[in-house]
């Protein structure tokens, strides 16, 4: 299959397109290069530098693919809460020419790579894909807002789509050849581990005064290498004429932000101090998925789950960057 990859120059993106080369697919990367990395695109695929704004490009770039994975776009919470504005711009009101591209080309295949944060509080956990979309910060409504648009071109121009919506996604390719490096960097597994690198006596933990066991926010992690899978394991589904829909994508357990710091400390064998630091706007307490679609419709299960696991790859990572 040929497959357009857009900001598959970044951190979840270079480790999908590696993936989906592997399994015998054609790629070409879309990326404007602001946040991703050109050393980290496979030489295997096609590179083009570009805005997903560009409406021209979009066309070219479309009708010389069978399918499009949409995976550009902005992820701070904290950053999107400061400046929605610019999360409305880059995650909603660009990215419709790529909409507008594939319905100029009679609509075609979409995987969108969406968030659980589209949820925002939830009322039980796990969450399923049937709970309320109620986004408590602009990045969850931004990427809930590009859902809705995706709907309204399948019902008007036969887009068919598949959003998934994952959970906090860590790890790195278990070689420590590709991983997570964010500038700034804001996901705590990294900063946990880049603090102990660069032997720091402390680290701040946002929030301690959460309705969770220990007052700091749960989260469900999600292996980079398992998500890339489930990727490719949805564009397979539309290639192969499976419906689209939204699925849910995480390991149906959670951990605390201090219970993140403990594995990090076990597996580098190194310690951090935490400081207890104020909550960041638009954090919810708990979040932690139900996949049971996924694994009953695209037959998708998490493979690499343990929190162990994935602070051991992430941390290989970092050991091997200058």
């Amino acid at each position: 299959m040929r497959i357009l990859v857009t900001g598959g120059a970044g951190y979840i993106g270079s480790i999908t397109v590696r993936h989906l080369l592997d399994r015998g697919h054609q790629i070409t990367v879309l990326d404007s290069l602001e946040r991703g990395r050109r050393g980290s695109v496979d030489g295997r695929a096609a590179l083009e530098v570009g805005d997903v704004g560009d409406r021209p490009l979009l066309e070219r770039l479309v009708a010389e693919c069978d399918a499009v994975l949409h995976l550009a776009g902005l992820i701070d919470v904290a950053e999107s809460q400061a400046d929605p504005g610019r999360y409305f711009d880059v995650n909603v009101a660009r990215p419709l020419a790529l909409l507008r591209a594939m319905a100029a080309r009679g609509a075609g295949r979409l995987v969108f790579s969406s968030t659980a944060a589209v949820y925002g509080v939830p009322d039980a956990v796990p969450i399923t894909e049937d709970a309320p979309a109620l986004p408590v910060n602009a990045y969850g409504a931004s990427k809930l807002m590009f859902e809705q648009m995706i709907e309204r071109f399948e019902s008007a121009h036969g887009l068919r789509a598949i959003r998934l919506r994952y959970f906090n996604v860590a790890g790195a390719w278990p070689d420590g050849s590709l991983g997570e490096a964010h500038d700034p960097e804001t996901h705590i597994i990294p900063r946990v581990l880049q603090a102990m690198k660069r032997g720091e006596d402390t680290f701040e933990v946002f929030g301690d005064d959460y309705p969770t066991p220990d007052g700091t926010c749960v989260r469900d992690y999600l292996h980079v290498q398992d998500l890339a899978r489930a990727h490719a394991l949805a564009l397979e589904r539309l290639g192969e004429g499976g419906e689209g829909g939204v699925f849910n994508l995480g390991n149906g357990r959670g951990f605390s932000n201090l219970e993140v710091v403990n594995t990090c400390a076990s597996v580098t064998g190194r310690r951090v101090r935490v400081v207890m630091g104020p909550r960041r706007p638009g954090d919810p307490a708990t979040l932690v998925a139900s996949s049971e679609r996924a694994r009953g419709v695209l037959g998708w299960r998490p493979e690499r789950d343990t929190l162990d696991l994935i602070v051991e790859e992430a941390w290989r990572w970092h050991q091997n960057r200058l």
